[in-house]
């Protein structure tokens, strides 16, 4: 087979073509920082890339929700500290309340402090975070508890959504966990409600409902008779320690979620470092390694424009011209 000219001279332009074009993948490699531009240049590095900015996004994600949880249960503790110290003052006037020496108006002045502090311990537990009110389980648009006014003592009541008597569906709802997503497929229980502080069970096995201890309490105080006097001192101050007992037992609870959540904080950021070192090592070029290629071709363009005349031997027609 003769080999003609336009047989040279399409293997030339066919070849220089095949240059130009790797100089521009390289150029546009350099331009862009990445391996990969569009799914054609490698359909598995850029399924695996996309699978890797997936879950660094849901990382992401996950990590924004137990921020928000985090403080969440920060002002959770907060409110569970103060009402502890509530219920710490509320023992200190029933130990008073025993003081034989005390007459009728030493026990009036203690019961009215005594009902203020029911007042205050209906506002801790109705505090509000962020929009929501932390002790009302799913019923965190309104206040989960109120204070009713009963002959002159301050009595607390679970609140529905207009300020009445809270509904059977109502406290349900007060009694219901909130859940949270850390992790793929992990979800975790985080909120206290306002029902796990009023009612409980003591050491003994004895269900205490401190709602009913605290209206007790009052009516005892308002009360002159010997078993009032002897009640207060005796099984209300027993009730009153063990609710605090309870408070304690709850706040080590809300100090174990918080250590939970920081542990699946610091592993979601370790995967996301992780995830991003391997869709680096998948997505970014290196610098040096596609400088010395750009280079090299680059020569090799040079020298095939300079060689070309070579290669391509002339023809009569150049000779006419």
């Amino acid at each position: 087979m003769r080999v003609t000219n336009k047989m040279l001279s399409n293997n030339f332009l066919r070849d220089m073509r095949t240059n130009l074009n790797n100089i521009q993948t390289l150029q546009g490699q350099l331009s862009s920082g990445k391996e990969i531009r569009r799914p054609s240049d490698n359909p598995f590095k850029v399924a695996r890339s996309m699978q890797l900015h997936s879950d660094i996004t849901e990382n992401k994600q996950y990590n924004e929700n137990i921020k928000d949880t985090l403080n969440n249960l920060d002002a959770t503790d907060t409110s569970l500290g103060q009402a502890t110290s509530v219920f710490q003052r509320m023992r200190e006037l029933l130990v008073s309340a025993g003081n034989a020496a005390y007459g009728s108006d030493e026990r009036k002045a203690i019961k009215d402090e005594f009902n203020q502090k029911v007042e205050e311990l209906t506002q801790v537990l109705n505090t509000n975070f962020d929009g929501s009110y932390i002790f009302g389980g799913t019923k965190s648009t309104s206040k989960p508890l109120k204070v009713d006014y009963e002959n002159g003592n301050s009595v607390i009541k679970y609140s529905g959504k207009e300020g009445n008597d809270a509904t059977p569906e109502e406290i349900n709802m007060m009694k219901a966990k909130m859940k949270v997503e850390i992790s793929q497929g992990v979800t975790m229980e985080y909120n206290v409600t306002s029902n796990e502080i009023f009612e409980f069970k003591d050491d003994k096995g004895k269900v205490v409902d401190v709602t009913k201890m605290l209206s007790d309490i009052v009516k005892n105080f308002d009360s002159d008779t010997p078993d009032a006097k002897s009640k207060l001192v005796g099984e209300n101050l027993k009730d009153i320690t063990s609710t605090m007992s309870n408070l304690l037992k709850v706040r080590a609870e809300v100090g174990a979620k918080q250590n939970r959540m920081e542990a699946a904080q610091s592993k979601n950021e370790d995967e996301n470092f992780n995830m991003t070192d391997i869709l680096s090592k998948t997505e970014d070029i290196d610098i040096t390694q596609k400088i010395m290629e750009y280079s090299t071709m680059q020569t090799v363009y040079t020298a095939s424009l300079q060689t070309s005349a070579k290669v391509i031997q002339p023809t009569l027609m150049d000779y006419l011209r």
